[in-house]
């Protein structure tokens, strides 16, 4: 009997681990992912408030998402906020609302996204951006559930469940005085870390499979799939941009070899490329603005190789339906009738030059779509704005 009820527990854990998984959208089999899991199960039905940390690209948003659907307000909204892309202007109006005449333009009474969330969930992505002044008034939410839109005098009260996510060290920025102390210990009463791609290699092949299923049938596309070698790379790489750099070097690999199947010899040009960028030698006793900068070029190279790419991807003019297999005789050149000045366009002379053509040409990709150009570039909408400013890229010329 010992042994039979054993398994019966053991086929329910079973069970339950791939209901819990297909509910939540979290993949793997990894130790860290269990983990990650029984945690969510154990907090989500409670209203405790819940920061999330983790490296960029580890899933953050999904793990918020998780504890909102498991949560006893599932049926509810679940308003998500990016606090590092609202300008500063405009943020204290977005998160609390405003009322008629509170300030130039404002027409009539708007709700903010804290009453929006009433009964739900609030997420609050990139909450290290927010500044001291909305600190201070966040916290009394967090602490009474009641604030004022602005130019209202007027209490408003909102049942909410707060979830924020950084991926910034906000102990270390309380130190510095950039982040509240009492504000931090209110969001921290759970802690959720997203473990990173390196910590759980063994789910990268689960992942990569999921990847390129997803891709391929949300394309109409044929893929003759990846070879035990090139799932092997995929193990070994250090995977700095964790499951978002997976994901992208997936999707980007299947179209641009055209479906065939992927071994090792052809996914190493691809990883090798993101390797070199990034191991390049840093003097250590060079002046602290000059590493920054030279390893703010770095990453416009990554950006570079990248634009380029989707340069390609949009010149050849893929059709709705298509089969990607391997091309007969020489690929067509791509860039014959490329305006002069794009196909070879000089190398810009300094950092700050190539920074701004990096942003210039991506607001073009974009079709001046701020937002977009932002999450390719893999910056805050804010610091767009600000280098959009300083570099004198105004509309017309993007």
């Amino acid at each position: 009997m010992g042994d039979t009820s054993k398994l019966l527990m053991d086929h329910y854990e079973s069970e339950h681990w791939r209901e819990v998984q297909q509910d939540v959208g979290i993949l793997g089999n990894s130790e860290k992912i269990r983990q990650l899991i029984e945690t969510i199960e154990q907090v989500a039905p409670t209203d405790i408030s819940v920061l999330i940390s983790g490296e960029s690209g580890t899933g953050k948003e999904l793990i918020a998402r998780a504890v909102h659907k498991r949560s006893r307000r599932r049926d509810q909204p679940l308003i998500t906020v990016n606090c590092g892309a609202i300008p500063d202007g405009i943020l204290e109006s977005e998160l609390f609302g405003h009322e008629k005449g509170s300030f130039t333009g404002a027409a009539g009474q708007r709700k903010g996204y804290f009453e929006l969330a009433h009964k739900g969930s609030i997420f609050l992505d990139e909450i290290g951006e927010l500044p001291l002044s909305i600190q201070v008034k966040l916290l009394r939410v967090l602490e009474e559930r009641e604030f004022m839109r602005v130019g209202g005098t007027t209490l408003q009260s909102v049942d909410i469940r707060f979830i924020a996510a950084t991926n910034r060290n906000l102990e270390e920025d309380v130190h510095k005085g950039h982040f509240r102390q009492d504000l931090y210990y209110r969001l921290n009463a759970i802690h959720i870390k997203a473990p990173s791609l390196r910590e759980r290699r063994e789910d990268i092949v689960v992942l990569a499979k999921k990847f390129a299923a997803d891709f391929c049938r949300n394309n109409l596309i044929e893929f003759q799939g990846f070879t035990d070698g090139a799932f092997h790379l995929m193990e070994e790489y250090s995977w700095p941009g964790n499951v978002r750099e997976l994901r992208n070097l997936v999707e980007k690999v299947i179209v641009l070899e055209r479906g065939q199947r992927i071994d090792d010899r052809i996914l190493s040009k691809y990883i090798n490329t993101f390797d070199d960028h990034r191991n390049l030698p840093v003097p250590l006793d060079k002046p602290k603005d000059e590493l920054e900068r030279e390893l703010l070029l770095r990453v416009l190279l990554e950006i570079k190789s990248e634009i380029a790419q989707l340069r390609e991807l949009v010149m050849m003019g893929v059709p709705q339906r298509y089969s990607l297999k391997p091309w007969g005789g020489e690929a067509p050149n791509q860039y014959a009738h490329a305006p002069d000045g794009q196909a070879n366009a000089a190398t810009p002379e300094s950092v700050s030059e190539m920074e701004k053509e990096m942003i210039k040409a991506t607001l073009i990709k974009t079709g001046g779509n701020k937002r977009k150009a932002a999450k390719v570039l893999g910056l805050s909408e804010r610091t767009l704005y600000r280098k959009i400013n300083k570099y004198g890229l105004r509309d017309n010329e993007s």
